[in-house]
């Protein structure tokens, strides 16, 4: 089932105060998970971060300069800007050495307009006496000052709490039990142009322009009677591709859109081919464990005979390596060919990660592969897989339980990923396996 969106928390504040600093602090915490979400620009702007299981995604934003006319400083404002429509919390941050300026003062100004929750951060703070001074940020109107410093770490246990006090403990399902496709890829390969297609109406703005899709967009596909969901999201560039504000919220977005799926396709233009820009994003729905199709997009442009696609698919599986498991079809959205094979085969990758492979079936297969593959150890101990079981569907994880499972390495997990996908197929989807020492 799909989870809820994430909570946005957005660290806004003028230079040179420490946003940054405390962005690393906080993400960098021993108690802290954190996972680094890709697609975002080279200095790091968001991560995901977990605290006292409780999750949420951190923003940080440049320095925001209210009246500034250059040209870098009006594109950090809007950076600034678009993290606060954005957020459901802002870390309004100041320096407690500095005291309050004017610059705090119109950005309070801003986020008192913004409606939203803040909360107000004086840095550098990082002794008792320090605090002495907080009486003067009272005037912003943003409530109590909370002291800290994220150079020293002061404090950033109990500003983790405070972030996360109003955050549900486990995140809520959105209840819809319709299947949820998301049109994942490159811009400018037709992800809209599909959408369109398969609603058979023109619902998106089609352009070559990329990045026209700016928002991910649900739409309902009803296909032979079944309701579907059809999730158009915007375009995942490379960290280095990332120039505009607006496309890092939009990656944030697709990244989402990408987690409440049930089934992400991900679109390849067939004149391109699969290029690095394409395998960043197929190991970003690999790493989020989403079932998967490729579909190569405009196959009506390819000069062809009866060999082409065998190859193309060849070279692909080629390029794919590790995920080589993911079925590929030809498509062409302008020309409305095999878009609803596609439809099919989303719903045939549905089917494959909500199976479950009994226990009893499942070591009878397994056993006998073990024996006459058994596990080499490097320490010369003898390695012993007694037992398995699936313990999960979408994804499906797979508990192998062994004498040691520190001396089982990678290599060999591989090969029990291979040998259950050899015997009961799982196409399309992540497979998890677990070991556990019995």
């Amino acid at each position: 089932m799909a989870t809820s969106s994430r909570w946005l928390v957005a660290l806004v504040g003028r230079p040179n105060v420490g946003k940054s600093t405390l962005f690393n602090r906080i993400i960098g915490f021993r108690d802290a998970i954190v996972h680094d979400l890709p697609g975002v620009t080279r200095d790091r702007h968001y991560a995901d971060a977990e605290w006292a299981g409780k999750r949420f995604t951190l923003i940080d934003t440049g320095g925001f300069v209210p009246a500034s006319e250059d040209v870098m400083e009006t594109a950090i404002r809007e950076q600034a800007q678009v993290a606060i429509d954005e957020a459901q919390l802002i870390l309004f941050v100041v320096d407690g050495e500095a005291g309050l300026l004017p610059a705090d003062q119109e950005i309070a100004d801003v986020l008192r307009r913004a409606g939203k929750r803040v909360m107000l951060l004086v840095n550098k703070a990082d002794s008792e006496r320090k605090e002495q001074g907080l009486g003067e940020f009272y005037e912003l109107g943003l409530g109590e000052p909370i002291p800290l410093s994220a150079l020293g770490g002061r404090r950033i246990g109990d500003l983790l709490d405070a972030i996360t006090a109003s955050i549900p403990e486990t995140e809520e399902t959105d209840g819809d039990p319709r299947l949820k496709i998301a049109i994942i890829g490159k811009p400018n390969v037709g992800k809209s142009s599909l959408v369109n297609a398969l609603l058979q109406e023109e619902r998106h703005i089609v352009t070559d322009i990329p990045g026209t899709t700016r928002d991910p967009i649900d739409a309902v596909l009803k296909y032979y009677g079944e309701e579907m969901l059809l999730i158009d999201t915007a375009g995942l560039r490379r960290k280095s591709r990332i120039k505009e504000s607006v496309e890092l919220f939009s990656t944030v977005r697709t990244v989402k859109s990408i987690e409440r799926c049930d089934v992400a396709v991900i679109l390849i233009d067939a004149q391109q081919g699969l290029d690095h820009q394409d395998l960043h994003i197929v190991e970003t729905a690999a790493e989020k464990r989403k079932a998967t199709v490729i579909a190569v997009n405009k196959w009506d442009l390819i000069e062809k005979d009866e060999h082409t696609a065998k190859l193309f698919e060849r070279a692909l599986r080629e390029r794919l390596r590790l995920y080589d498991y993911l079925p590929i079809i030809f498509i062409s959205a302008l020309e409305k060919q095999r878009i609803y094979k596609l439809i099919d085969m989303v719903k045939q990758v549905d089917a494959e990660q909500r199976k479950r492979i009994t226990t009893s079936r499942l070591n009878a297969v397994m056993e006998e592969e073990i024996a006459a593959h058994p596990p080499h150890s490097r320490s010369g101990k003898e390695i012993k897989i007694k037992f398995s079981t699936q313990v999960k569907t979408a994804p499906p994880v797979f508990a192998f339980f062994c004498n040691d499972p520190r001396l089982v390495d990678d290599s060999y997990v591989r090969f029990l990923e291979n040998q259950i996908r050899a015997h009961f197929g799982f196409i399309g989807v992540p497979i998890v396996i677990s070991l556990k020492k019995k």
